[in-house]
């Protein structure tokens, strides 16, 4: 992996997934039309921009009763697991900045937990079926499924957000 490192970027010395604080469990995978990190859109913006194809959200059947009123939602905030990536830069220089940045200050996979987190918009549920249809997403077909959350406009959203 170190051969992954760009100038600038910083690992730590250990890896995070060995030191497990706790636990998840993992509700079901995703389904997406990427099937190789190359290939894999970095964003929601470009996913959208790339397919209209929806992205399915596989539960495991013992959490199907959990997709209850779901369908009353125009979007869900999906919680994802990026599996594939690796979980020790704790400094990265993204190809789109001038400089290196702490991961807390970017949405990189690239992280001590990688967890994604994508809000998109609600097509379908078949609870019979426990799947999901949502607009499109940003990870590979496979990806483990962390937890689905309704988005609320009134509670999740922030106008006057700025980034840096």
């Amino acid at each position: 992996m170190d051969s992954d490192i760009r100038e600038g970027e910083v690992a730590l010395d250990f890896d995070p997934g060995a030191r497990a604080d706790g636990t998840v469990t993992f509700i079901g995978w995703i389904e997406t039309p990427w099937k190789e990190r190359g290939g894999t859109p970095r964003n929601l913006v470009q996913a959208r921009e790339r397919t209209e194809d929806p992205a399915r959200l596989h539960l495991d059947p013992v959490y199907a009763a959990g997709l209850s009123s779901l369908e009353g939602y125009s979007h869900v905030v999906v919680l994802y697991w990026m599996d594939r990536a690796r979980r020790d830069l704790i400094l990265q220089w993204p190809r789109h900045s001038d400089r290196a940045r702490g991961v807390f200050s970017l949405r990189s996979p690239v992280r001590p937990n990688p967890i994604a987190l994508g809000i998109v918009p609600l097509l379908a549920v078949d609870q019979d079926k426990a799947i999901v249809t949502v607009g499109p997403l940003d990870c590979l077909t496979g990806t483990p499924l962390l937890d689905i959350k309704p988005y609320h406009a009134s509670t999740d959203s922030y106008p006057e957000a700025v980034s840096s």
